[in-house]
């Protein structure tokens, strides 16, 4: 039997010495300068803190975790109130839009991916300036860049296609969903309500060229409050006949106009050779009734474009990363990850031929 060495217990006098000395405050009593920095570079106050855990890594580095007055104040009825607020603010009822494209024939995909709302970077830095007020300006005028670039079209639909890092982090530690801390902008639910009125914008600006289909797609730095973000998105507008919703959890959608198939995901699922035969697969019918298939993925910020043939040779599918109109942060940065177009990209398929147009908005 293995043997344990004898179990050591305080006594009274030395539990009341722990007491005594117990911290009850931030003050640095030690020299210890980690937590000072730390709370320096994230613009904290050290009388907001309301507790820190901490501990070193492998390498000896400090990690903190710090929980603020604001944070434990900003709860979920909380934010609930605000959006319901936001929402009273502005009616979600909406007159329809009288239309004469009877003979239309055209989809036109707006696609305004990864724009990492509450992303921040300093332009001294890294040479490319970038915060919440700049994500919302720069996708508004790619959507209005879009419009004016699809003019002389006939559009049937609009298909906008919103998540995808639409959210820069997902909790209120500034990390992403898997915990990677991130250079921020404003605190999380301040995110959320901007892009809440972003989307909101966008959408009635889209119905008035046509009724609009809004998928979205579950992504690797929102995953949970781009979710969130898309059924508020949905109850605004859920008495509006023009707007449909596929807003799922299910991480690969499809989408079909006419002889078109659509496949979109965030980029960071399946592998990328996989996702032809994966049509296929999950949407058979789907598949056998077009002649023209896509994907269009996301994740990497950057046009990437590969064809499949079928034995005929004639275009079996086409898989493309979108580019992103999101600035370069500081990591990002420092990694030589740069020079990369800023745009928000859209697409014309026609019902019976395919893709025949892509419009492109440069910043």
């Amino acid at each position: 039997m293995k043997k344990y060495g004898k179990r050591l217990r305080l006594s009274k006098e030395e539990v009341e010495m722990v007491y005594e000395n117990r911290a009850e405050s931030t003050t640095n009593i030690n020299g210890n300068t980690a937590l000072d920095i730390h709370l320096a570079d994230r613009g904290i106050k050290k009388d907001d803190v309301v507790s820190v855990k901490h501990w070193q890594s492998a390498s000896g580095e400090y990690r903190f975790s710090i929980v603020t007055k604001e944070d434990i104040n900003a709860n979920e009825n909380d934010m609930l109130d605000k959006i319901s607020g936001f929402i009273e603010n502005h009616s979600p009822y909406y007159p329809s839009v009288k239309r004469d494209n009877k003979d239309a024939n055209h989809l036109l995909v707006i696609n305004p991916a990864d724009i990492h709302i509450g992303k921040y970077a300093n332009g001294v830095e890294t040479g490319d300036g970038y915060d919440v007020e700049t994500a919302c300006m720069r996708v508004l005028e790619g959507l209005e860049g879009l419009i004016y670039k699809a003019d002389g079209f006939e559009v049937e639909r609009i298909l906008f296609c919103i998540g995808n890092d639409v959210l820069h982090i997902d909790n209120v530690y500034n990390q992403t969903t898997a915990g990677t801390g991130q250079d921020v902008d404003g605190k999380w639910w301040e995110h959320f309500e901007v892009a809440l009125a972003l989307y909101v914008k966008c959408i009635e600006i889209l119905r008035e060229v046509a009724p609009v289909d809004v998928v979205h797609s579950m992504s690797n730095h929102d995953y949970q409050s781009g979710f969130h973000l898309a059924h508020a998105l949905k109850s605004w507008f859920r008495n509006d006949r023009d707007i449909t919703f596929d807003i799922s959890v299910a991480h690969r959608k499809y989408y079909k106009y006419g002889k078109n198939l659509i496949g979109l995901e965030h980029g960071d699922g399946a592998k990328m050779a996989n996702l032809p035969l994966m049509m296929a697969q999950e949407k058979p019918v789907m598949w056998s009734e077009t002649k023209y298939r896509y994907w269009y993925l996301h994740h990497l910020h950057h046009k990437v474009k590969h064809k499949w043939l079928d034995a005929k040779d004639f275009i079996g599918v086409t898989v493309e990363y979108m580019r992103s109109p999101s600035g370069t942060d500081s990591w990002h940065s420092r990694k030589g990850y740069v020079g990369v177009p800023k745009a928000v990209e859209g697409f014309l398929h026609e019902k019976t031929s395919g893709q025949v147009a892509r419009l492109v908005h440069y910043f």
